[in-house]
């Protein structure tokens, strides 16, 4: 009777929100207004991007100032995704999202002060604190809230929120300032902020995380072992991306000199769109294959190809629908390297750390984009806008040539201790038994 005991409680049938809940993350706890969060974040953060520095030219400011808006905006948050972690293991997730969705959204409310210096890079710090803040409890947050087996698409469902919001958000700025002004759109960017704060408030209350006991054997495998190559992975991509927001649009002029410029806007929505769509597609292969990192290599060349078809459709002076093809080639491999690089960090590092890979995420995708804006635009003082992105597909493939090494040389430099690996392999999916084949199963011996 024990045996028949056994089998009725570990081999009944599942009831269809238990299977649901195994199978689809959208049932997860507490996700739906995470992803609320992620695209109010966005949002504000993509709609007063480059409404700051057009505000301050059109006060009479030099350019200098407007790129510094931006740039001390960035540093800020750069700075804080470093301590967020401890932040994170502090106070925990509800409060750090609370308090730093407020700090993104109320401050632009002090843009409408005027664009004077200190009132200026004031208030973009000071919203720089809180997107930092917030875009690493975000990432973070999913891999605590979602089963392990679902992590790949709930990433992936996170790539979408963002990529959408920025779609939405950035061409909405410039085209509401026209109608309403300046002041409006700065109302209307803290307003969304702000929405990030409630959603943040309806998040389940996650304690802060604890360091997990380790066996008395357990090897301690320092983190940037652990982390450095989808990190780098991430950056070297990453920095094209710099290249491609800041110069595109100036130098899709070479190719249509009266709508270079506005149909350079249009290539940077369709980079979006593809954006979304192969980040959630990395993602169900993550959950289907069981690990992340298997379609990372093919996605670096497909990105590498892209920018390469820019430098090419420039420098030959091809038809402009002929971008449309490298931006999508390359936000293509854009999006799945965002997806496959954190999937890999929260994969490699102990559950309990999944606020640092966050971080280091997020610090390499912000570094990567500010090292690539910086640095290319240096670069244009001395090449034209075609070598330019053939240099930047270069860039590319030295993430790639490091993802290879680590592929060949680096498998077993991973230690499986308490890490996502570990639990995944763990976890069995549920089985589905035919007809009759429950009852002819035998007892469990010992049972």
């Amino acid at each position: 009777m024990a045996g028949a005991r056994w089998i009725t409680r570990s081999r009944a049938p599942l009831t269809s929100s238990e299977v649901e809940a195994l199978t689809n993350p959208w049932r997860a706890r507490g996700l739906l207004p995470v992803l609320v969060a992620v695209g109010a974040a966005f949002g504000a953060w993509a709609m007063l991007l480059p409404v700051v520095p057009t505000a301050v030219l059109d006060a009479g400011h030099s350019e200098t100032l407007a790129g510094l808006s931006t740039g001390v905006f960035m540093l800020a948050t750069v700075l804080t995704q470093i301590f967020t972690p401890w932040l994170l293991r502090t106070v925990g997730y509800r409060r750090v999202m609370a308090v730093s969705s407020l700090l993104l959204g109320a401050p632009a409310f002090g843009y409408m002060l005027g664009m004077d210096q200190t009132v200026l890079l004031t208030v973009s710090a000071i919203r720089g604190v809180g997107f930092g803040a917030l875009s690493v409890a975000e990432a973070a947050i999913i891999a605590e809230l979602v089963p392990l087996r679902l992590l790949g698409r709930a990433t992936g469902a996170l790539g979408l929120v963002v990529g959408a919001a920025q779609m939405v958000a950035l061409p909405l700025g410039l085209a509401l300032v026209d109608v309403l002004g300046y002041n409006a759109v700065y109302a209307i960017g803290a307003g969304v902020g702000l929405i990030a704060l409630v959603a943040s408030l309806l998040i389940p209350s996650i304690p802060p995380p604890e360091a997990e006991p380790q066996a008395a054997n357990a090897v301690h495998v320092p983190t940037w072992h652990l982390v450095l190559v989808p990190a780098l992975a991430l950056m070297f991509v990453t920095t094209a991306y710099g290249a491609i927001t800041n110069f595109l649009p100036a130098s899709m002029r070479e190719l249509d000199p009266v709508r270079g410029a506005a149909l350079g806007g249009v290539m940077l929505g369709v980079l979006n769109l593809a954006v979304m769509i192969s980040r959630y597609y990395a993602g169900r292969v993550m959950d289907r294959k069981g690990q992340p990192g298997t379609v990372l290599i093919p996605f670096q060349v497909c990105a590498a190809v892209g920018v390469l078809m820019m430098a090419v459709i420039l420098a030959l002076q091809l038809p402009v629908w002929t971008m449309v093809i490298a931006v999508f080639f390359y936000g293509a491999g854009f999006g799945a390297a965002q997806n496959e690089s954190l999937t890999l960090m929260f994969y490699r590092l102990p559950r309990n750390r999944a606020s640092q890979a966050s971080a280091i995420w997020n610090i390499a995708f912000d570094g990567g984009t500010g090292i690539g804006s910086t640095f290319y635009g240096m670069v244009l003082t001395t090449m034209a806008f075609a070598p330019m992105f053939g240099l930047a597909s270069g860039v590319i493939l030295l993430g790639l040539g490091v993802t290879l090494l680590d592929r060949q040389l680096g498998r077993h430099r991973v230690v499986e201790v308490n890490n996502l690996a570990v639990r995944l392999k763990s976890v069995q999916p549920p089985r589905r038994y035919k007809a009759g084949e429950r009852a002819a199963r035998p007892p469990r011996p010992g049972r």
